[in-house]
């Protein structure tokens, strides 16, 4: 594996600046980039340093950031989650790669993860210019993962929500939800294994964190009323790039079944199934596995040499 460089940097989403990292490969005159995109109310810094440092390692620079109103991107109010304003972002980091000098803008892939993994299958069905696409335990059917939170979280979801849309139309009072908690909790996660899985990603996060700051683990409510009505899998079939849909087999957040189907459907993806869970691919040998055969698929792609520890597994 290769060396390489990190490199604090900022773009203009829709005259809001966005932070973000750059990992280059060193010895690589203008290596082709993936831009990688985080899950539902996460940042940057809640692991997807790792995913970059490989991808680096094999001689792809990787581009992540936060999202308008996340981490510490600019843009009020905080902690919105906008599936447009994201998708905005994603089309912004997109254009700002594409423009720099050292990287290859023809050679350009996104990359994604949970709710970012749903993300990048619309906007690759949008994007034609797009190389390659991988997505990574994505939410594809919001109906789906909805159903997963239990009628009573549900309810309290709702109700919050709607008490966040109006106070946010009318000036008065808003209502935010954590992003994990118990069957019951107004949450927007409630699996038994989404408060160990995120609480690991915060602990990670942490360690970026500057005096003050906390890695996030709250959205403002209103966007529990979007998520049922989100579909980004029926999306994939328009994506016209190779597209590579990692699924965790034993996912409790977003159901891996609805996604298959979608993969089914679609003429340029193919799917590979871990029998792990949702927060499980971001760690330990279910990492190394997934990373290894997302490296692997990005060479292919982007024009690389893979690396003999890049080989994808079966």
């Amino acid at each position: 594996m290769s060396g390489f460089t990190k490199e604090d940097l900022s773009f203009v989403s829709n005259g809001t600046r966005c932070s973000a990292w750059l990992y280059k490969p060193e010895g690589i005159e203008r290596p082709p980039v993936v831009v990688l995109c985080h899950g539902l109310g996460a940042v940057k810094e809640m692991g997807l340093d790792m995913f970059s440092e490989r991808f680096a390692q094999a001689g792809i620079a990787a581009f992540s950031f936060n999202y308008r109103g996340f981490g510490d991107s600019d843009g009020e109010p905080r902690q919105v989650l906008d599936i447009n304003m994201q998708h905005d972002d994603i089309a912004a980091a997109l254009a700002y790669v594409r423009g720099r000098t050292d990287v290859d803008g023809s050679r350009v892939a996104l990359w994604g993860s949970s709710f970012g993994g749903g993300h990048v299958m619309a906007m690759g069905a949008r994007d034609h210019d797009l190389k390659a696409v991988v997505s990574q335990c994505p939410f594809t059917e919001g109906m789906a993962s909805a159903m997963t939170v239990g009628p009573v979280s549900t309810v309290k979801l709702m109700l919050r929500a709607a008490m966040d849309t109006i106070g946010a139309a009318t000036g008065g009072r808003t209502a935010r939800v954590l992003l994990f908690g118990k069957k019951g909790e107004p949450a927007m996660m409630t699996a038994s294994d989404a408060l160990p899985g995120i609480l690991r990603l915060i602990d990670h996060g942490s360690r970026f964190m500057k005096p003050g700051q906390e890695v996030p683990h709250w959205v403002q409510a209103r966007i529990a009323m979007k998520i049922p009505y989100y579909r980004p899998g029926a999306k994939l079939r328009d994506v016209k790039c190779p597209t590579l849909v990692c699924v965790c087999g034993q996912d409790s957040v977003a159901p891996p079944g609805p996604t298959l189907k979608y993969v089914a459907k679609a003429r340029n993806a193919i799917a590979k199934t871990y029998p792990v869970g949702h927060f499980d691919i971001y760690f330990d040998e279910p990492f190394e596995q997934a990373v290894a055969d997302q490296t692997a698929f990005l060479c292919e792609h982007l024009g690389v040499a893979a690396p003999a520890t890049a080989a994808a597994t079966t």
